[in-house]
């Protein structure tokens, strides 16, 4: 297990730290990322972003210590059909010919990203071009399209916001914190405070400087 990372001792089996299982020239995985399948799949990047190639030009991001359910999936760029003319048939992947600039095919499309410290429920689909920010739960079974701002609770068909997590004021204080690049020490040393509400007492550790005596 890597030094940087949580130990993986304590994984049930089907969990696992999603940078330590995925090689995918267009994934990125922060530390700590998990992902959960009852049935854990022999590939897990097909299996969270099924139609994201090797070839693909867009990317799926994910930052650290996001936490994926069973079910959850990327439905990346690559999945896209054109629906701007008369039909959406992609003749070109049906055709031997070279499938550059074919006109049956849509143009690339957005990377699909995921902040830190990110819950997505069971079940839930993650559309193309998505930007998830860092602290928001997705509820199971959600479809999420668009910009969901940081420490937002998403849930629904289409997802939709059903409150804020913290004040905005106290989501600047956070994002200003970004405790998921501390060490991984000092995360568990303040476990307490990074799982509780108490932003102020969580940013008073944040100032103190490393091996200082905290009052």
């Amino acid at each position: 297990m890597h030094a940087q990372t949580l130990s993986d001792a304590a994984l049930r089996p089907g969990t696992v730290f999603l940078a330590d299982v995925i090689d995918h020239p267009r994934v990125t995985v922060g530390r700590c990322s998990y992902a959960s399948a009852h049935q854990p799949p022999g590939d897990w990047a097909a299996h969270l972003a099924p139609y994201l190639y090797d070839f693909s030009p867009e990317q799926l991001i994910l930052g650290q210590f996001c936490q994926i359910a069973d079910g959850v999936q990327f439905i990346t760029a690559s999945a896209n059909h054109r629906f701007d003319g008369i039909s959406s048939f992609p003749f070109a992947i049906f055709d031997d010919a070279p499938m550059e600039n074919r006109p049956s095919l849509p143009a690339a499309g957005q990377d699909t990203t995921v902040g830190h410290d990110v819950w997505i429920g069971q079940g839930a689909r993650i559309l193309p071009g998505t930007r998830i920010g860092n602290g928001v739960i997705v509820g199971a079974g959600a479809v999420v399209a668009g910009d969901i701002p940081d420490y937002a609770i998403v849930a629904g068909n289409p997802a939709r916001i059903l409150r804020m997590r913290f004040t905005s004021e106290e989501i600047a204080t956070l994002n200003r914190i970004a405790w998921w690049d501390w060490p991984i020490e000092m995360i568990l040393a303040h476990e307490a405070l990074i799982c509780g509400g108490d932003v102020a007492g969580l940013a008073s550790v944040a100032r103190t400087p490393p091996g200082s005596a905290q009052k």
